[in-house]
């Protein structure tokens, strides 16, 4: 099963579209584990995941979380799927990651 990872400054709206993620997931029979936790909680939460992808707020973060996370992709989410939180387009962009 996949594990995809979202970090974003607290953890509270990235929520919103973990859910949304996973009703998209549920609806294309795609198996895997989505979660969103604090860029403070990556080297602990997603060390392990197939995919990392931050909020737009935490962009600046990506080296950093690279480092504490090697070997797994890390990628920002575009500034319109989430603010728009639309979970069906973010989930082919971490299924997408996880292929390359």
């Amino acid at each position: 099963m996949k594990k995809i990872i979202l970090l974003c400054s607290a953890g509270m709206s990235t929520s919103i579209l973990v859910r949304k993620m996973q009703l998209a997931a549920k609806e294309q029979d795609f198996e895997c584990e989505i979660a969103a936790y604090p860029t403070s909680q990556a080297q602990e939460k997603a060390r392990d995941a197939d995919v990392i992808l931050l909020g737009p707020q935490v962009r600046f973060q990506k080296n950093t979380i690279e480092e504490l996370c090697p070997g797994v992709p890390v990628d920002i989410i575009d500034m319109r799927m989430y603010g728009l939180m639309n979970g069906a387009a973010v989930l082919k962009f971490a299924q997408d990651k996880m292929k390359g």
